[in-house]
């Protein structure tokens, strides 16, 4: 399934609208804006149900996120703290579904893995708006998981665009 995430400029918070490919809101993610210590945000159906809770863990020696749902941890997604040859992310799940996301992620031109198979690949190519981007999810895969992951990896390396 192909989605289009694109970040909503002028909003408290960092905010994202997710359409499908026939261009239909799917997902909201909704971004807190006046946390003090972290930042928080919740990923959302155009109804307003929360499907995913996003937080910035603090206490770590690099940036990194957890996404909880249904009030258990789902994943964390942290960058790898020393890499000389490449940027490189991990979607660390419970069990043996680790997600690597490899490529280059300032271009926002890179791709989820799961033991070396692609799952997922994400591509600004595809939209000419400048906070606009492509996620192409293989069938079978849980979307809300890889979108968040998504949304986590944009705050991470875009985090400092914003301000």
């Amino acid at each position: 399934m192909r989605y289009q995430i694109r970040e909503k400029l002028l909003s408290f918070g960092d905010d994202f609208r997710i359409k499908d490919a026939d261009g239909r809101d799917v997902f909201v993610v909704d971004g807190k804006a006046f946390t003090l210590f972290r930042e928080k945000l919740s990923f959302q159906d155009t109804d307003r149900n929360e499907l995913a809770f996003i937080r910035e863990r603090v206490l770590s020696l690099r940036k990194s996120y957890e996404i909880h749902r249904d009030g258990k941890l789902a994943a964390v997604v942290k960058k790898d703290l020393f890499n000389l040859f490449r940027c490189h992310f991990t979607v660390d799940v419970p069990g043996p579904d680790d997600l690597e996301a490899t490529g280059s992620f300032l271009d926002r031109e890179y791709s989820f893995k799961r033991d070396g198979r692609v799952v997922a690949s994400v591509s600004r190519k595809w939209f000419t708006l400048a906070d606009t981007y492509g996620v192409d999810i293989s069938p079978g895969e849980d979307d809300v998981l890889i979108l968040a992951s998504t949304v986590v990896i944009d705050q991470i390396c875009h985090d400092k665009d914003r301000e």
